[in-house]
């Protein structure tokens, strides 16, 4: 297993690498700057962030690998078998948060747990995905996203897109809001079947897949002319985010529970948001359409196409 776990360790690395090489290309005025840190209780990272770019207000890119003797309380909740178990937990993370209100925000994922009783055999899985957060969405873009994450899926089944696009409607939904984070993507968890290396290899398409799903969207829409009223608007959305990342998302409680590195946990929160009581957006304007069109789980690739 210490040959598996390792091999992970170098594609998550590299991964990182070839990750933020193409976003600073996509930027164009802006480097990330790396941070590297030791956790006391076992393990480390490097975090990276791009800030203040000539697209990007903000851009996280975080690679972690981090061990202790005891699961946090947010997985044994949702696996109490784990319960007792020492761990080790990598993955690579990103969130990226556009200056241009017409530039998604967008997030994406990829990990590997282990987990291990005393004299007991390793239990091991992936997880991962990644999703879309537009302000003013565009057919065309939403059609991309999804395409060529249904394109990525489709050496390893038929049924693997629509089961993991599912998953992301699911996952990434504000309950007390009523309505999804964006326009959703993929989201996996639990993988160790049909056995590691073919798991492994969906892991390496998703996190390779992204670049090719979300730059193209970039490159469209960055010099798109918008409002100080639209760029508001985006501010008051970026709530929506905040309000995901701290209420529901899992990641953010298990890095928080184990303790993890907070500034590199909360990387993922935008440098700039806004609530407004009680708001609510003009009838028939684009920012209405958002919520009337977009905000709910959709069949995008044949509504779309």
């Amino acid at each position: 297993m210490e040959q598996r776990i390792e091999q992970v360790r170098q594609f998550l690395l590299a991964l990182q690498d070839s990750i933020c090489t193409s976003l600073e290309r996509a930027d164009g005025g802006a480097a990330f700057a790396e941070d590297e840190w030791q956790r006391s209780e076992g393990g480390g990272g490097r975090s990276r962030v791009l800030a203040d770019g000539a697209v990007f207000e903000q851009a996280g890119v975080n690679f972690s690998h981090v061990f202790g003797d005891r699961m946090p309380a947010s997985a044994t909740a949702q696996r109490p078998e784990l319960e007792g178990c020492h761990f080790q937990a990598m993955g690579v993370s990103l969130v990226i948060h556009p200056k241009n209100p017409h530039v998604p925000t967008s997030h994406a994922n990829v990990r590997f747990f282990i987990a291990q009783k005393e004299g007991a055999d390793p239990i091991w899985w992936f997880g991962g995905g990644f999703d879309l957060t537009p302000y003013y969405p565009v057919d065309e873009d939403i059609l991309h996203w999804h395409s060529t994450a249904r394109a990525l899926c489709l050496p390893f089944g038929e049924e693997v897109y629509p089961k993991y696009k599912r998953w992301c409607d699911d996952y990434f939904y504000l309950k007390h809001r009523g309505e999804t984070r964006g326009v959703g993507g993929l989201f996996f968890d639990d993988l160790n079947e049909p056995g590691f290396e073919k798991s492994f290899a969906f892991m390496k398409a998703v996190g390779e897949g992204f670049i090719p799903a979300y730059e193209p969207i970039v490159a469209r829409r960055r010099d798109t002319p918008y409002t100080e009223a639209q760029r508001e608007f985006q501010l008051y959305r970026r709530g929506r985010y905040v309000e995901f990342n701290l209420v529901w998302d899992r990641g953010t409680l298990f890095g928080l529970q184990s303790g993890g590195r907070t500034e590199s946990i909360l990387m993922s929160m935008p440098p700039l948001v806004r609530w407004q009581y009680q708001y609510q957006p003009e009838e028939g304007s684009a920012e209405a359409k958002l919520y009337s069109d977009y905000l709910r789980p959709r069949d995008w690739l044949s509504e779309l196409s």
